[in-house]
């Protein structure tokens, strides 16, 4: 059982790291591109997507529950910077924990990423489908339901239509937009007459296999697939590509800020800590759980440490100034969006977008929409990037099969046959599966992520004192404040997404062990001395 922890030596990692040639990555990426991708991925989804869910979970104090959530991502991210200049290498924490706890937990924390990244991408390909169907409203066209969402959200969109027109006909004095319109619509929504359940249906016009109703989201499965190839393409044109789409973004991002405070009602944030926090701190911390996605990207510009050109200097610049930048813009947005509409009525698919709906500002609506699917394309094309990545790197241990994950294209010189797997499995899951549990399913598998990054920061301290580190996170040696805050944090929140999020993860993890001991174990290069190991008893 002891060779289950051997440690992939410093010397073998520093040795990879200095690969050159065609058969490797290219290093192209310098402070500004590696914090571009970092933004890139950070804002979309958490702004434009998962708000609206979060804001269901904690109401005004939806604030508060992105300042924890920044909080624990702050804390995993100075651990992940130290890292990230040490070991200049693809795998971001699958490389790290290969380092310092040993090949099993590499391989769990490496499997485990692939439900960050890859089902990270597939929630933001939803996303981004959501904003592209309100586009086309913008020029009348009306894409069918059954096209552009997954089964569940097109029902329950198809039932929100007939119930808002229920609600018209039934009770004109209600205003749209008002607590007791959103009252009454959440009233017709929970329990559903069977008249309007059969009008839902009808609006669906879903088509039908052996009886049952599909739906696929086109759009989604479109988008992910155009990204797979941006990527396959070359690091150097992603990374332009994002750059742009980034400036764009962040200029939306303000423009949201500065338009929404003008319509902000003060009323909406609550008069006391009952109305501020309907559901308490409990609340604040579910709702921290599920905006936890906004924060991800972070994590994802470590993984292309091998294609920094100075990873030592740029990698913790990209990783720090992408998470600052983008917290404070989250609690700007989140306070502008929960003052202009009462939590109770926030939309769950296009929280901004319908937001200046409800004021009859359409022309913003648009402006955001445009920025929405911007966004999001970015934090896809970030996602896929960091997933492609991960397998490259446990492919090139003999965890993965190396002829095709490992494989890097001679002329442009990504690992492309992994790009396109990752690309068509995040194009599946995202044109089948509700956003709200892949999200759910996303976050726990990242924050996962984030407590073992943290154990492994202290576990190198005390193992390897010596070794270079061109940055060094603060308070973690000898007394490790911000390991431990970070596992708090992680910890916490991973609790509050509840049992069901945890079965999930648990069924992924034994599929993961599985592999491992059938596949992995056998053809690892650690295991078959092909590389060195540190020893054993460093544990």
């Amino acid at each position: 059982m002891a060779d289950l922890f051997a440690k992939k030596s410093m010397e073998s990692l520093m040795t990879e790291a200095h690969e050159e040639g065609t058969h490797s990555l290219q290093r192209s990426l310098g402070p500004v591109s590696l914090t571009m991708l970092g933004i890139g991925a950070v804002i979309g989804a958490g702004i434009f997507v998962l708000s609206g869910l979060g804001a269901h979970s904690a109401g005004p104090a939806l604030m508060l529950a992105f300042v924890l959530s920044g909080l624990g991502c702050a804390f995993a991210g100075l651990c992940y910077a130290e890292f990230a200049a040490m070991i200049p290498l693809a795998g971001s924490a699958y490389t790290y924990a290969y380092a310092t706890l040993g090949e099993l937990f590499a391989w769990i924390i490496g499997w485990d990423l692939t439900l960050e990244y890859a089902m990270g991408a597939s929630t933001v390909s939803s996303g981004w489908s959501n904003n592209f169907v309100e586009f086309l409203n913008i020029f009348g066209l009306r894409f069918p339901l059954w096209l552009a969402y997954d089964h569940w959200t097109g029902l329950r969109t198809a039932l929100e239509r007939v119930a808002r027109a229920s609600l018209a006909t039934t009770r004109p004095d209600l205003h749209p937009g008002t607590m007791p319109f959103s009252d009454a619509l959440a009233a017709i929504m929970a329990h559903p007459s069977a008249a309007l359940s059969s009008q839902a249906h009808a609006l669906l016009n879903a088509p039908q296999i052996f009886g049952v109703e599909i739906g696929f989201n086109l759009p989604a499965f479109i988008i992910a697939l155009l990204i797979t190839t941006i990527l396959v393409i070359g690091i150097q044109e992603s990374a332009k590509f994002n750059a742009g789409i980034v400036v764009m973004k962040l200029a939306i991002v303000l423009f949201v800020i500065g338009l929404g405070s003008h319509y902000v009602n003060r009323a909406n944030w609550g008069t006391d800590w009952h109305s501020f926090a309907p559901f308490g701190v409990g609340g604040i911390g579910l709702a921290a759980g599920l905006v936890f996605f906004s924060y991800i990207g972070f994590d994802a510009v470590s993984t292309t440490a091998q294609e920094a050109i100075n990873p030592q200097r740029d990698m913790p610049i990209g990783i720090i100034v992408s998470l600052s930048l983008c917290t404070v813009l989250y609690i700007g947005v989140a306070a502008v969006l929960t003052g202009m509409v009462p939590w109770q009525s926030i939309n769950i698919e296009a929280p901004i977008v319908r937001a200046f709906l409800e004021y009859k500002v359409g022309w913003a609506a648009n402006v955001v929409t445009i920025g929405s699917i911007a966004g999001l394309t970015s934090v896809m094309l970030v996602m896929l990037l960091g997933q492609s990545r991960v397998l490259y790197a446990m492919a090139k241990d003999g965890l993965l099969p190396r002829k095709f994950f490992g494989d890097i294209h001679p002329r442009f010189r990504t690992p492309w046959k992994g790009t396109i797997l990752a690309g068509l499995l995040a194009a599946v899951v995202g044109s089948v599966t509700p956003i709200d549990d892949i999200g759910k399913m996303v976050n726990i598998g990242t924050l996962l992520a984030f407590v073992i990054v943290c154990i492994a920061v202290v576990m190198l301290r005390r193992t390897d004192p010596d070794r270079p580190r061109p940055f060094r996170a603060p308070l973690v040696w000898p007394v490790p404040v911000v390991p431990v805050l970070g596992v708090l944090f992680n910890g916490y929140m991973m609790f509050k997404l509840g049992p069901a999020n945890w079965i999930r993860l648990i069924v992924w993890l034994v599929i993961g062990l599985v592999v491992y001991f059938t596949y992995s174990r056998k053809h690892s290069r650690v295991q078959r001395g092909l590389l060195p190991a540190e020893p054993v008893d460093h544990l």
